[in-house]
């Protein structure tokens, strides 16, 4: 068997000792909070941040005592991302801050007697071993051989500093593994992506359609407060999903959706509104293209049609088609989050936006808005690079339509092929648990062992630092400062994170560490402030603000700079695309050699005695990265298997019950899982949330709590137009008996 190039080591409580800093606020062995830490005369002061335990990033302020000791962290009520209020993660964040599981101090892989270890180091040490081997890796092949993977604010400091190497191969698994197949469709239809947060207009909708998107799970927090605000108004909510969700009991038409059959619901739902005349004829005439094309290839395409593959009945497909059309055009059909699916997901979200556009949604109220965001400037630098070759390079004549770096893309152009003269040899990993995040484990392990050097900066021994070559441990976001906050919102704002206390054990912020890396590399002329605080200030002061009045109020909101948050009655309006219309025939679709509109295509059915495996969220819990936060442990400390109970009987099931998970190609899940049986749930699949099943023991709360859903990917179908990985076409078995005994006991 071929030697490892590195092993996987578990990383153990090195550092500055496993202990909590004296005066701690929480009891974690016993789950409490210590009542003798507070009491009524304590003085309290606060500081803003923005959450990072989601891509949504609330503002809102942390409360420390007069000992110093955060206590809570609230909602900003200026910010429009939260209006003050605040999800059950992001209350939970101060766990981040607390959990004794952290990594404490830098590591550094030596060999040593033949077996590979960490070596605890100085961040001296650390710095110029990275150094080291990254002049290797540019000395050898070039700095375009470097790529960053990222996920959280402090990536963009990562992101610079890999550009001023000379490489601009920067990836976010949220691209591909996610949201990349809705960006790439409404592009190509509107010629505007969706961003984050959505650009949906839900608090003024009267009818809102989600397509296998759990708002009230996923807790994207402006959106459910949103959701929750039109229901009192008297909004129509339509969930299409094979589980009988959150969303679904909150919704007038729950439409129980055989797995992989939504684009012939999608397909039909155009059928209806089209020949029933009830699209937007003026909208449609005066803003689309392709309209005539669309028409004749939707004919087929009938209820009764769908309803054979669907399972949906054709009266509840007509009723639902009529519900979003007399709300129109104050109607959205949500565009999804996680949409990464079957692999034709791009065309499956290309009908979802043609149909906002049938019923004219897009730029009106109730449908989707037109976001700004504040021109924030860069602090002035020499200019980048101009980079020789691309990640493009390492996939030639792929995913020309992908508008951000494609992880898997990269993950795949890392290991050795004949068909490639461009590889990866070094990655930096920031804020992202690839173990978990990429599909196709085995891929994503044979990629890292075909690395030659590879840097993992995290606050937690996630699985993908126990392969690292060197672990850097970041503070947590609540003793940082990072950029600021500048997304898009209906009016333009920013948002201030800075520390609230100093780092704990041996961490420190993103921006030093790369500032330390830019000096080794002889780049430093990129990042000429002295220091974060010197960099913010000079940036607010160029949009009319300071660092001084940003720490007193938190988030700052501008004024538009156009009356344009919806269009105006008959205004003429010019789409960033080649016709220049809203294209429901895409001319960039076909000019790549794609179907110019959405087809159906059957996909993979169960084999007999497995169920399609669906996965989602929960609430309280960001995939794998908070299942061992103490406090959002402590409210869902595991996951378990909605299992119908038909199936539950042909199998003699029963609540509870521990099953192992194996899947079409033999994958078998490293833990049990409990199931849980319940109608919510079509009888052709089961259902789990994403981010448990954790093997790496120094995570102390989840190891071994749950099973992984990610195991049990192995069957990826990627999307041709954007390289999107699809993962719902796995099929999953139980096993009653542990499968892993015979290895246990050998």
């Amino acid at each position: 068997m071929k030697a490892s190039r590195r092993d996987f080591i578990k990383i153990s409580s090195l550092g500055m000792g496993g202990a909590l800093v004296s005066g701690a606020l929480f009891n974690f062995t016993k789950g409490s909070i210590l009542s003798d830490t507070f009491q009524a005369s304590d003085s309290f002061t606060r500081t803003p941040t923005y959450c990072e335990v989601c891509f949504w990033k609330c503002a809102g302020w942390v409360y420390k005592n007069d000992q110093g000791d955060i206590w809570k962290i609230i909602g900003n009520d200026d910010d429009p991302h939260c209006n003050g209020r605040f999800c059950p993660r992001g209350t939970g964040g101060v766990g981040m801050y607390y959990d004794e599981d952290r990594l404490k101090t830098p590591l550094i892989r030596r060999e040593i007697g033949g077996k590979q270890v960490y070596e605890e180091a100085t961040w001296e040490e650390a710095l110029d071993h990275i150094a080291l081997n990254l002049k290797k890796v540019i000395d050898k092949h070039g700095p375009e051989c470097m790529a960053l993977f990222t996920h959280g604010s402090g990536g963009k400091f990562f992101g610079d500093f890999l550009k001023a190497l000379g490489s601009n191969n920067i990836t976010a698994p949220s691209f591909a593994q996610c949201r990349g197949p809705r960006e790439v469709a409404f592009l190509a239809t509107f010629g505007e992506i969706i961003s984050s947060p959505e650009r949906i207009d839900i608090r003024d909708t009267r009818c809102l359609v989600l397509i296998g998107s759990h708002l009230g799970e996923n807790m994207h927090n402006g959106q459910v407060q949103e959701m929750s605000d039109a229901i009192d108004k008297g909004a129509s909510i339509i969930t299409v999903d094979p589980r009988y969700s959150t969303a679904a009991s909150k919704s007038n038409f729950w439409m129980p959706i055989k797995p992989a059959t939504d684009m012939a619901l999608l397909l039909a739902w155009m059928n209806v509104i089209i020949n029933e005349g009830w699209y937007d004829k003026e909208y449609v005439e005066k803003y689309t293209y392709g309209f005539e094309q669309l028409k004749a290839h939707v004919q087929s395409f009938t209820p009764e049609w769908a309803y054979g593959i669907t399972s949906l009945e054709p009266e509840q497909i007509r009723a639902t088609a009529k519900e979003m059309a007399d709300a129109a055009p104050a109607v959205i059909i949500h565009p999804g989050r996680h949409v990464t699916w079957y692999g034709d997901d791009t065309q499956r979200l290309r009908a979802v936006a043609i149909l906002n556009a049938l019923l004219g949604s897009w730029g009106r109220r109730g449908g989707y808005y037109n976001p700004e965001k504040i021109a924030l400037p860069s602090w002035p630098h020499p200019p980048y690079p101009e980079p020789k070759r691309t990640w493009r390079d390492a996939n030639p004549g792929k995913y020309n339509l992908a508008i951000e770096v494609v992880s898997n893309g990269v993950c795949d152009a890392t290991i050795p092929s004949p068909d490639r003269d461009c590889n990866f040899k070094a990655w930096i990993v920031n804020g992202t648990n690839l173990i978990t995040t990429l599909p196709d484990q085995k891929k994503t392990l044979e990629a890292i062992q075909n690395l030659e050097f590879m840097v993992v900066i995290d606050t937690m021994p996630m699985e993908i630092t126990g392969y690292a070559d060197v672990a850097l441990p970041e503070c947590t976001y609540l003793e940082r400062y990072d950029y600021a906050r500048n997304s898009e919102h209906r009016e333009p704002n920013i948002a201030l994170r800075m520390p609230a206390t100093e780092p704990k054990y041996n961490t420190k912020p993103d921006w030093w560490i790369v500032k330390q890396l830019a000096k080794r590399m002889g780049v430093e002329d990129y990042f000429s402030w002295n220091d974060i605080e010197e960099l913010l200030d000079w940036q607010f002061r160029q949009v009319g603000t300071s660092l001084e009045e940003m720490k007193r109020i938190g988030v700052k909101k501008f004024p538009r700079k156009y009356d344009d948050l919806y269009f105006h009655e008959g205004q003429d309006v010019y789409f960033n695309t080649n016709t220049g219309k809203i294209e429901l025939y895409s001319t960039d679709l076909l000019a790549e050699g794609f179907d110019p509109m959405p087809v159906y295509t059957a996909h993979e059915e169960p084999p007999n005695g497995f169920y399609r495996l669906n996965y989602g969220r929960a609430p309280m819990h960001t995939f794998s990265r908070t299942s061992n936060n103490p406090l959002l442990h402590d409210l869902m400390d595991e996951n378990n298997l909605w299992v119908n109970p038909r199936v539950g009987r042909e199998w003699g099931l029963h609540n509870g019950q521990e099953v192992w998970l194996e899947n079409q190609d033999g994958a078998l899940s490293t833990f049990p899982v409990k199931v849980r049986l319940t109608e919510r749930i079509r009888f052709d699949s089961v259902y789990m949330v994403h981010g448990f099943g954790h093997n790496n023991k120094q995570l102390t709360r989840t190891h071994g709590r749950g099973a992984s859903d990610t195991e049990m990917i192995t069957n990826v179908k990627t999307d041709p137009i954007m390289g999107g990985t699809g993962m719902r076409s796995n099929f999953v078995t139980f096993r009653v008996e542990n499968p892993h005994k015979e290895e246990v006991t050998s």
